[in-house]
């Protein structure tokens, strides 16, 4: 997923500068990663484990439901590493699902020594610009949203993510709209991202190679307010089923003029269509329309539904599509983290075991998936799975298969 935004260079480290000093507060750090000075084999002192999210903008929804998954998990190991001899603080900060801002926050996190781990980006756009930094000073990321086939083809030891990629996603999701719901004929819409065109080629390529018809593959702007132009040239062409590679914030919107413009078949979209705000944006017309998504729902086993209602509980809002991936991969990096200190005679591991003991994560079970990164740093356990919004909640249908 990724939004550009017209920031200069220089704005975008100022930004950044005020988002280290009062962003994102949590009860956990109040958002600002001061450095305690103890450095990589020190005994004691601070850990800190970042997030990279929007958490202003039209993505807030998606990006507060990886930091806040985040923070929960940190919550529970306060305990744990404080008897370890050390203080575990988050540190969220907010790249505006925008690339320069992404960078911009990597560079004052890689300044801090007490940084050891970055859960995020939300975004595969954001994502790849600023791996470069961490890759540069080997400072761990571990995503639970980026989808994008590049981020990990690129070969950096620093990158990871625990969900599925777009080729998996976007074949499974054209399968699963001609052998389940019988599409024929489909129109395809995206938003020009690395996320949502993206998603969407793997559709039409799976697709084609099915003998279902694309009868158009057409890209919009983000952000706009009126879709007629696309949504009237996919009506008239009389599909099956518009598949929607974008973020909820224009798919609500596209669904809901979709609808208005007359169309009845299926619309179809990625897990960027999973947020309450579709009920926002899209009314009642948001009933029906299926979204993949790499994330499943947590709340099918009752282990599940107490973690979730003691989420709910303890940070005061349900949890949100990414919320349980965020909370594993974060559970990722502090389980290596913990084993180095207990492997290093209670001293703190530098950034570089870190890396290299997340990448050596093998059969780790989540609190949802269980992971077992290759060396790529793909989870060979990622699956895919189908939801339908229902009239005032997303129904969970299973996996695909």
């Amino acid at each position: 997923m990724k939004k550009r935004t017209t920031l200069t260079a220089l704005s975008a480290v100022l930004v950044a500068g005020a988002a280290l000093a009062g962003c994102g507060q949590s009860a956990t750090t109040g958002g600002t990663p001061e450095s305690s000075g103890g450095d990589a084999g020190a005994k004691g002192g601070k850990i800190i484990i970042a997030t990279q999210s929007p958490l202003s903008g039209a993505q807030s929804n998606f990006g507060d439901s990886l930091k806040t998954g985040v923070e929960f998990a940190l919550n529970k190991k306060k305990e744990a590493f404080k008897a370890l001899g050390f203080e575990l603080q988050l540190s969220p900060q907010d790249d505006q699902a925008d690339p320069k801002q992404g960078v911009a926050n990597a560079e004052l996190l890689l300044s801090n020594p007490d940084v050891l781990g970055v859960v995020g980006h939300l975004n595969t756009g954001v994502s790849i610009p600023a791996s470069v930094k961490y890759e540069e000073a080997s400072l761990v990321m571990v995503t639970p949203s980026n989808t994008g086939v590049k981020l990990t083809e690129e070969g950096k030891k620093v990158v990871n993510r625990i969900c599925a990629r777009d080729d998996s996603q976007g074949p499974k999701a054209a399968s699963y709209a001609k052998n389940t719901l019988g599409v024929k004929k489909a129109f395809l819409i995206h938003d020009k991202t690395a996320y949502g065109q993206g998603l969407a080629e793997e559709v039409k390529k799976q697709f084609e190679k099915d003998g279902v018809e694309v009868l158009g593959y057409e890209g919009i702007t983000q952000g706009e307010k009126d879709f007629s132009a696309v949504l009237n040239q996919a009506v008239a062409a009389n599909p099956d089923m518009i598949y929607l590679g974008a973020i909820y914030s224009d798919g609500g919107i596209l669904v809901k003029q979709a609808r208005e413009k007359g169309f009845k078949g299926v619309i179809m979209g990625g897990d960027g269509l999973d947020a309450s705000d579709m009920y926002k944006l899209a009314g009642d017309k948001v009933e029906g329309v299926y979204f993949t998504s790499t994330a499943g729902d947590v709340r099918t086993t009752e282990d599940g539904k107490k973690w979730a209602d003691s989420y709910e509980k303890e940070m005061g809002k349900k949890p949100e599509l990414y919320s349980v991936y965020s909370y594993d991969s974060a559970n990722v990096i502090l389980e290596a983290i913990e084993k180095l200190i207990k492997e290093n005679g209670g001293k703190k591991p530098t950034r570089e075991q870190v890396a290299e003991a997340v990448r050596k994560t093998k059969d780790f079970q989540g609190q949802f998936t269980k992971v077992t990164f290759d060396e790529k740093g793909d989870n060979q356990f990622a699956d895919v799975y189908i939801y339908q919004y229902g009239k005032d909640k997303t129904n969970f249908m299973g996996k695909i298969e």
